[in-house]
């Protein structure tokens, strides 16, 4: 059987064939067993560091890999964007004991995101999930659910920034800043794939470094050199020419529809 054949029979409900990455032992001791101890998966191989378990993914045939994030030398989220160039990557599930990395793994792509101690009902829904996307990772749609509220770190707590709140976003290289009403948010995920998980909830790039709320823009302006600016209770968001029309459309539209969002008036009503 070939790699890809395998890849559509674990796709259709097959057996998946699995690899573990923890630099923890007994972490990763307990997992494999977790594994082996569930209908429908075998675990080919277990990996203590990055480079051998990317060595192993190279050699051989695989359709999900569970990975620590948390490692010395090449982290996971450095790991799995390395498998993200493969022609045929196989599915990532990051499993670790910190919950603010869950924006950057499901910004390179992750099919889940597992706390430990991994409990067997999480592990079955998870497994399930990579059943239903497929090895290559193809179906998105979960992932859109899973930013509607992006968790953000804020003197050692983790405070759960709703989509809804965040007025627009502003790229800083592999990391955006969030800007809403009360404050600014970092969280490191790229713009680009923010921008893919927001699109359908009324976010839309109007610069190369901008993604904007429509509902949030309360009026237009033009800067001191003529440029476009979209003026937001969080601050003036710059346009690029060619997103101007693009936007005054959709404004157009949503005012047409009724869409803009309360808190953004500026007469409070």
């Amino acid at each position: 059987m070939t790699d890809r054949a395998r890849s559509s029979d674990a796709a259709s409900g097959g057996e998946l064939r699995a690899l573990v990455v923890d630099d923890v032992a007994p972490a990763l001791d307990e997992l494999c067993q977790l594994l082996n101890e569930t209908a429908g998966v075998q675990v080919v191989g277990a990996a203590g560091d990055a480079l051998t378990a990317l060595r192993l993914i190279q050699s051989t045939p695989l359709d999900v890999v569970f990975l620590d994030i948390s490692m010395p030398g090449m982290d996971g989220l450095e790991l799995a964007g390395l498998l993200g160039r493969m022609t045929n990557p196989p599915s990532v599930v990051f499993v670790t004991a910190f919950e603010q990395h869950a924006v950057s793994a499901y910004g390179v792509g992750a099919v889940d995101y597992l706390l430990k101690p991994v409990s067997a009902g999480r592990l079955a829904a998870a497994l399930g999930r990579v059943h239903r996307v497929g090895p290559s990772g193809a179906a998105a749609a979960p992932v859109v659910d899973e930013l509607a509220a992006v968790p953000v770190e804020l003197g050692g707590r983790t405070r759960y920034v709703r989509r809804a709140e965040v007025r627009f976003a502003e790229a800083h290289g592999d990391y955006v800043r969030l800007h809403t009403r009360g404050g600014r948010h970092l969280v490191r995920i790229p713009i680009s794939r923010l921008e893919e998980h927001w699109r359908g909830a009324g976010y839309v790039r109007v610069h190369r470094s901008y993604l904007l709320a429509v509902h949030a823009v309360q009026e237009l302006r033009s800067d001191v050199s003529g440029g476009l600016l979209a003026h937001t209770d969080a601050g003036d968001v710059p346009v690029s020419r060619r997103h101007a029309r693009e936007l005054r459309d959709l404004l157009l539209d949503a005012a047409t529809r009724g869409v803009f969002d309360p808190a953004t008036r500026r007469d409070g009503r």
